[in-house]
């Protein structure tokens, strides 16, 4: 996924949700709705979250330097699980928080609003501004799912969003589904009130979006801390980067591999080879430069590359006859 794809999608859900939340704190100010105050809160938390994505994509832009010599791709992992955090916190725990509090508390009556002459009820502001919000968060959310279809490649949709090297657009896309839901909790909490006259509908949906809030911060929380402490590249990556090394001169066969992401553009991969026998050190550095060359050519994404000369892998010093393939890839080391 290019970073003008993720920054795109960033930007059009950042300005989707301050316009949002704008007119949600207005609607829970006139109205007094719980469930819209946990809808503002939701779009409010949104609005900083695409703020830190924009950060961490400026950031891991920044080109490398004796501090950071591999760059620093990885703050493309760490604000993201920032923002999970966040969404749990500012987002579910609050709104799961009022929730209670105005169960037990009890919560404020319907007002009725009086504008320019005429009369209304605060019901119809919250219908209202949960409509727009609506249209514009589904808005959002095609830009993103377009985006994340793209990058997909045409992969089962959970396989794609849990197996993602590059979490930004997964993120939004679920934070923007996340809304959607969220919106329909508190439409729904409010249509069920103004319906039947049982005030608690309103908090009840209140802990409900906040219950669906931290859910969905946690499984965020957990597909960014897989990739905070070292995801390897993907099987199909990992194969072609041995079939392309094992189809260069004077190269017998892989007998380790090695590869970790570091960002979603940035891959540090380190290989063990076995050279024929007889091999002199000119023709294993010209081997090596030439894989290099090759694997770099296919797969850019590849930014360092590490080569050992070692027949042994794994080196327990246990010769292994088998090359290297996809379906022995997940141990790092050869079947």
């Amino acid at each position: 996924m290019s970073a003008e794809g993720s920054r795109r999608v960033v930007i059009a859900a950042l300005a989707g949700n301050v316009a949002i939340a704008t007119c949600k704190f207005t609607a829970a100010f006139v109205s007094g709705s719980t469930a819209a105050l946990a809808e503002a809160i939701h779009s409010f938390a949104d609005s900083g979250n695409q703020a830190l994505l924009l950060l961490g994509l400026y950031l891991a832009a920044r080109p490398a330097n004796s501090r950071y010599p591999f760059g620093r791709a990885s703050e493309l992992y760490f604000w993201p699980f920032v923002v999970a955090l966040i969404l749990f916190t500012l987002g579910g725990a609050f709104a799961m928080y009022e929730g209670v509090h105005h169960l037990i508390e009890g919560a404020e009556p319907i007002r009725t609003i009086h504008f320019a002459g005429f009369a209304f009820s605060s019901n119809t502001v919250n219908y209202a501004v949960l409509g727009t919000s609506f249209f514009f968060e589904a808005m959002s959310f095609r830009v993103a799912m377009r985006e994340f279809r793209h990058a997909s490649h045409d992969r089962p949709f959970l396989e794609a969003f849990f197996d993602a090297r590059d979490p930004t657009v997964p993120l939004v896309l679920a934070e923007d589904t996340t809304a959607l839901l969220g919106l329909s909790l508190a439409l729904g909490a409010i249509l069920l009130r103004a319906t039947t006259g049982q005030w608690f509908w309103d908090p009840l949906g209140s802990v409900l979006i906040g219950a669906l809030l931290a859910a969905v911060a946690i499984v965020l929380a957990w597909v960014t801390h897989g990739l905070l402490i070292g995801k390897s590249a993907t099987d199909e990556d990992n194969a072609r980067v041995v079939e392309i090394a094992q189809s260069v001169k004077d190269v017998e066969r892989v007998t380790q591999i090695l590869s970790v992401h570091l960002g979603p553009e940035v891959v540090v991969v380190a290989l063990k080879i076995a050279f024929a026998p007889g091999t002199t050190v000119e023709r294993v550095e010209d081997a090596t430069n030439e894989m290099e060359k090759q694997i770099r050519g296919e797969l850019p994404r590849m930014r360092k590359i590490f080569i050992e000369v070692d027949s042994h892998g794994d080196g327990r010093g246990l010769v292994n006859k088998t090359p290297v393939t996809s379906s022995s890839l997940r141990d790092g080391r050869p079947s």
